[in-house]
């Protein structure tokens, strides 16, 4: 049984590290069962840190993912479609 999901505001309103479980499978989605699952096989979209004998996530990442925050290279120069056209025509 998946527990509810988590809103939009409960998911900004987390602190810097939040744990796989509930946060993040809440957040994605998911069982507990296949959260932990997932995060044992390197495949949740999100990287995992151990601490200690808990797994957990930056918020940030959390956010970042479900399009909540802006790409991290958004703010970057350059980083606009147009510009990586004109980057890849100069390496052509």
């Amino acid at each position: 049984m998946t527990a509810p999901a988590l809103t939009i505001a409960e998911i900004l309103d987390q602190p810097a590290l939040v744990p796989l479980w509930p946060t993040v499978g809440q957040a994605l989605g998911l069982a507990e069962s296949t959260t932990y699952q997932l995060a044992a096989q390197g495949r949740l979209p999100i990287e995992v840190i151990p601490l200690g004998r808990r797994r957990v996530a930056r918020t940030v990442d959390l956010q970042r993912f479900l399009g909540l925050l802006p790409q991290e290279n958004d703010d970057a120069p350059g980083s606009s479609p147009e510009a990586s056209v004109e980057q890849s025509a100069i390496t052509l």
